[in-house]
């Protein structure tokens, strides 16, 4: 049985000190590295401020705030990796850069050494095509913030030993985690399936259907959702959504069904990225921004559009084999805090309701962002 006593962590950004905070939580010794050792110091220093707060709030103690700092060392060299046993990075996306960073580790590192990659949309197979060993190697999807959010993504590429998988989600586990395994394909399972919560309430806004507020609420007031699509996006950063929105695209060969929003790429370059630059759909400068409609029945034309879509794309997920039918929707609910699992909210409505409700708007719109999963089909056939 392996054992990860020793973990390694390159980045030192929001994801890399999180998923430090994460092992070291676990009783892991860390070391973190980054291009850029001041960055790894100011990263360090951010979590002694949070780990305080936290005592203030009494979710820690002080003995486990030192604990947690005392198990994370910043190291200044990859070379300092020469006896983990499991290194995960946490770098820019940028498939060409990861793949160097990988070969350079992969001549430091023990010839049992894990490596693991936390990227969120780059194909894993891709990127372990550079190591002379590829079936060690996988991608380990966290969410951010790492330490808040349960949900892991553990992706095995093509090549990747056909036990590692089980083996890092026992890991995760011991990390008090909640790891679900998922096919190395464009998005994953939440970036995939949750696409269309964020493009079709676009479409709808650029429809003239609704505005961004009467968007939101009804999928808050409606569905339940924590936050609604334009809150959701300006949290994440209109940059940030709209390049993984490309991502997919590109990587589903520029499948219709994963249009990015003309919308959201104008944000994107007027600099309207949401919160942090207290400008995006909403103005964080002014607190009066908000104002829906309060027509009942065009909150619920708005939502079980929207909802339609996401349930037929979870359905399409299960029949295409990217996840078991419990990880996809433990990983909407964890992931994406969705309401409801997206299969079961499908039960719930009747896939036939789902069936109709995508013929009716492919009969409106001839597109083929609307068209009806074979296997929700089969499942609607069968009264379901």
């Amino acid at each position: 049985m392996r054992e990860f006593k020793n973990i390694g962590i390159i980045g030192a950004g929001s994801m890399g000190i999180g998923i430090a905070q994460v092992a070291s939580a676990a009783g892991c010794k860390v070391f973190l590295y980054d291009n850029s050792i001041d960055s790894a110091k100011k990263s360090l220093n951010n979590l002694e401020k949070i780990l305080s707060r936290l005592i203030v709030k009494q979710r820690i103690t002080e003995l486990q705030k030192q604990q947690i700092l005392q198990n994370i060392k910043i190291v200044s060299s990859l070379n300092d990796f020469k006896n983990v046993e499991l290194v995960i990075e946490a770098i820019i996306e940028d498939l060409s850069i990861k793949k160097e960073l990988f070969r350079k580790l992969e001549a430091i590192v023990t010839p049992n050494c894990i490596i693991g990659s936390n990227t969120s949309s780059l194909s894993i197979t891709d990127l372990g095509s550079v190591f002379k060993d590829p079936t060690r190697f996988i991608g380990i999807h966290f969410f951010n913030p790492a330490p808040l959010m349960p949900l892991v993504e553990v992706v095995p590429a093509l090549q990747t030993d056909k036990n590692l998988s089980l083996a890092i989600k026992k890991l995760l586990q011991q990390w008090k985690k909640l790891p679900v395994i998922a096919k190395d394909t464009p998005g994953f399972i939440v970036n995939r399936i949750a696409r269309p919560f964020y493009s079709e309430a676009l479409r709808i806004y650029e429809e003239q259907i609704a505005d961004f507020s009467t968007i939101d609420q009804a999928m808050k007031e409606v569905g339940g959702f924590k936050m609604g699509p334009f809150e959701l996006m300006d949290f994440i950063g209109n940059d940030v959504n709209y390049a993984v929105t490309v991502s997919v695209f590109k990587s589903f060969y520029y499948d219709p069904k994963y249009k990015p929003s003309l919308t959201q790429k104008q944000y994107k370059e007027a600099g309207w990225l949401g919160r942090k630059t207290l400008k995006g759909y909403y103005d964080y400068n002014n607190s009066v921004n908000h104002n829906p409609s309060n027509d009942v029945a065009l909150l619920n034309e708005i939502f079980e559009r929207i909802l339609a879509l996401l349930i037929n794309d979870a359905v399409d997920a299960l029949y295409l084999g990217v996840a078991s039918k419990e990880d996809i929707d433990l990983a909407v609910t964890k992931g994406v805090n969705y309401p409801k699992g997206l299969l079961a909210w499908g039960e719930e409505k009747t896939f036939n309701w789902v069936m109709n409700t995508l013929d009716d708007l492919y009969a409106t719109y001839h597109e083929d962002r609307y068209r009806c999963s074979a296997h929700l089909r089969k499942l609607a056939s069968k009264g379901l």
